[in-house]
């Protein structure tokens, strides 16, 4: 690469290509290992490495097949189209014959050959080499990674190299399993302080030339909040940051439990209901309407409605007989008539006209969303889940602006949790000893929630708790 092949400067123009030191890892990697995944920032030439590679594989090795998937048939053309100029600049002694060559193929005497295509041709063909070059961007890639894998499977390599795009994307979760020692991947991280050509001066400059989220995308290389989430990047961030592993579970691991009950605590429950067949889930959410805590979470999708209903009964009665929210349309209103009349759970949540449940429909989905992000982005919530948050993640806003969960993800943990955050709001509207607590998400001593509640003292002791047992303050 470094003594033949010329590149184009956006500047200089034609120059030889005289690898940065960053540059020169990727071929190094490349080579050694079997599975690469790079992540990369953007202009960083790493395709232009992987067309060089490509051609220094046909030219010395023999029947030695390179398959490059591009997001498009431009893109396609034009990888290949590099590949030709840097065949055509070498001295003639390294050429070997061309056999076929067309706007997607090159095929040499040697026997081996690049072809460059989009995404969902080669099906059956084996191949040595497989590169994808913007894999978080090509459409359909899970689809094409489970045809083209077995083409591999036997001793092919395979490189895929990106920008990120999101996490709700193969790239993304190919890249988080490595990490998590899940796959064979290897990977490949470079960032822009490693361009010699990438100084502070010009950071500076570039950030200030576009939107912060797509700064975080072309040169951070940031998987958070940089496709086209709900909720913002920022906010995205600290409810990651602030998950947590430290939780037991009931019923054969469906419901975690994060904070055990707290007395004189109130609590509301946001339900989203399924037919519980292996296909979407059942879920709520069990928030501390004093903190905003999320203290327990249910998600299951092998759970029948009256077996959820069940279920989320017990939990509400042991969360101090908690405001119970299912959503409610056709199978919601099921939930709700297996709550009330079957199980006799009595404190329902009922909205202003004094029906049982949250009423969505195309005008109040944007109001619960509305009051979910705002929920989360003032931390009037505290999320513990990290599959919530993984959920968040892939969350978005489509092109047509609709507000859904991306393709081959779930969003039921997210809309049991704005169902939570619709009902949290009226709680807190409806009672005037919450709200500067509940807004500020402060955690507050147990006695003063009840003297602020005006509740009712125990004639008896219930609790073995010092605290608890002193009654004597309620005779004020």
């Amino acid at each position: 690469m470094c003594n033949y092949i010329n590149v184009i400067h956006p500047i200089k123009g034609v120059v030889p290509f005289h690898l940065f030191k960053f540059q020169g890892r990727i071929v190094s990697e490349v080579e050694t290992n079997r599975f690469n995944i790079i992540r990369k920032f953007r202009q960083a030439g790493v395709t232009t490495i992987c067309a060089a590679y490509s051609l220094w594989s046909i030219i010395f090795k023999k029947h030695h097949y390179v398959m490059v998937v591009s997001i498009g048939d431009r893109e396609s053309t034009a990888f290949l189209s590099r590949v030709m100029d840097m065949y055509y600049d070498l001295p003639t002694w390294l050429q070997p014959e061309i056999r076929e060559k067309n706007k997607h193929t090159l095929f040499l005497s040697t026997g081996s050959k690049v072809k460059s295509q989009p995404a969902g041709a080669g099906r059956g063909e084996s191949v040595s080499h497989l590169i994808v070059d913007e894999a978080a961007f090509v459409e359909k890639m899970r689809e094409f990674w489970a045809a083209i894998y077995p083409t591999i499977s036997t001793g092919g390599k395979a490189t895929l190299l990106s920008t990120v795009n999101g996490m709700s994307n193969l790239y993304y979760e190919l890249y988080r399993d490595a990490q998590l020692e899940k796959n064979n991947f290897n990977i490949v991280d470079i960032t822009w302080p490693e361009h010699p050509d990438y100084t502070e001066k010009w950071a500076v400059e570039t950030q200030g030339n576009m939107p912060h989220r797509l700064w975080l995308q072309e040169y951070e290389c940031e998987f958070l909040g940089t496709g086209d989430t709900f909720i913002d990047y920022q906010t995205l961030k600290q409810i990651v940051n602030s998950t947590s592993d430290e939780y037991y579970t009931m019923h054969g691991g469906s419901l975690r439990v994060y904070e055990d009950p707290v007395p004189y605590h109130e609590y509301v429950i946001g339900a989203d209901a399924s037919y519980g067949r292996d296909f979407d889930y059942s879920a709520f959410h069990v928030i501390n309407v004093y903190n905003g805590k999320q203290v327990a979470e249910f998600h299951s999708n092998t759970t029948g409605i009256k077996e959820f209903a069940r279920i989320m009964a017990e939990v509400g009665r042991r969360y101090n007989s908690a405001y119970i929210a299912p959503e409610r349309n056709s199978l919601g209103l099921s939930l709700i008539e297996e709550l009330f009349d079957e199980l006799e759970y009595e404190n329902m949540w009922m909205d202003d006209k004094g029906e049982f449940g949250v009423k969505v429909d195309t005008k109040s989905r944007d109001i619960i969303l509305g009051d979910l992000e705002d929920a989360l982005r003032t931390s009037k919530l505290d999320v513990r889940s990290r599959r919530l948050a993984d959920e968040l993640t892939t969350f978005i806003i489509t092109e047509n602006g609709k507000i859904e969960a991306d393709d081959g993800y779930h969003d039921d943990l997210v809309m049991s949790l704005a169902h939570s955050a619709h009902v949290l709001k009226d709680v807190v509207r409806r009672n005037p000893t919450i709200p500067s607590r509940a807004v500020q998400g402060e955690d507050i001593n147990r006695q003063e929630v009840a003297k602020e509640s005006n509740w009712i003292p125990f004639t008896k002791s219930k609790y073995n708790d010092p605290e608890l047992d002193d009654l004597s303050w309620l005779n004020d």
